[in-house]
């Protein structure tokens, strides 16, 4: 890290600590200490989201061959930077970048480095924005060239899986409801879903209660209530779902060196349903090199 970029954020972190006091006021813990935001809260949320969305629209025209995800990377610093935001990966428990990228059989938290993409390759790009004291959290899957047939269909099978999560998201379902749909389709299409990792609560905090299982039982956990905020995060193989962290502490690559996919949008329950916070501003969020002549779920 730079001194420019520690001046930087030194002094972005000191806005934030500002907010606080501000934040407390707009949200409460119900009896299972998920936080319950108010509409005050709901729209600081809302503004960090878009920005998350805005810099994944943004990163999706330099996704070409010979590119290095460590240019990937600064491009979607310099990007938030600009915005008057934080990458809230950069620095978060020793993370040294500002974004997390994914290729081919790495599940989640990729280091972008020196690896050049090449013609094939799929990869999700995971961004959380700080802004204003508030975080906004998506990641999407991108593709370089052309993809095999199974990269399209292991995409479009995560995708759908979280899209028919997210029309569970309503008041009274429970978080096993969300997990047992996500299960349930991506292993009839005999793929498997990770359990290592998970969706989380989010808003005035990076990661928050509850935990977001993309698996589970139909009825179980808590029931979803009218002003929560939290990402729906699957990840999915086309083999296995075990993993194993490499050596730098953060990749978690599949086991059997299968191809794994994500999709996450960050979340707020209303009264009747819920309000997708993520959404690409240029109806990017599925990959075009992607799409399979079938409709989705």
């Amino acid at each position: 890290m730079n001194n420019k970029v520690s001046s930087l954020l030194d002094k972005d972190w000191i806005i934030i600590i500002n907010y606080t006091k501000i934040i407390t006021k707009k949200m409460h813990k119900n009896k299972h200490g998920i936080y319950i935001y108010s509409e005050d809260a709901y729209q600081g949320i809302k503004k960090a989201c878009n920005l998350a969305s805005k810099t994944l629209d943004m990163i999706g025209q330099f996704i070409e061959p010979g590119i290095t995800t460590e240019e990937l990377d600064k491009k979607c610093h310099d990007f938030i930077v600009a915005h008057n935001s934080v990458p809230a990966t950069l620095g978060y428990r020793g993370y040294p970048k500002s974004c997390c990228i994914s290729l081919n059989h790495v599940v989640c938290h990729g280091i972008p480095g020196r690896k050049k993409l090449k013609n094939g390759d799929i990869l999700n790009i995971d961004v959380t924005c700080i802004l204003e004291g508030w975080y906004g959290d998506t990641s999407r899957m991108f593709t370089v060239g052309d993809i095999s047939l199974k990269s399209k269909r292991l995409i479009e099978i995560t995708y759908d899986a979280l899209q028919l999560a997210i029309k569970n998201v309503t008041p009274g379902n429970t978080f096993g409801d969300i997990g047992a749909v996500i299960q349930e389709y991506v292993e009839k299409n005999k793929m498997s879903v990770v359990r290592d990792f998970c969706g989380h609560g989010i808003g005035s905090e990076f990661h928050q209660a509850p935990n977001v299982l993309h698996y589970g039982s139909h009825g179980s956990g808590p029931r979803l209530e009218t002003g929560m905020c939290f990402t729906i995060e699957p990840m999915v193989n086309i083999g296995r779902p075990e993993t194993k962290i490499l050596s730098d502490n953060w990749t978690a690559v599949t086991r059997d060196k299968s191809l794994s996919a994500q999709f996450e949008h960050t979340l707020f329950v209303r009264k009747e349903g819920c309000e997708v916070l993520t959404n690409s501003f240029n109806d990017t969020y599925f990959p075009r090199g992607a799409k399979l002549h079938r409709n989705s779920a």
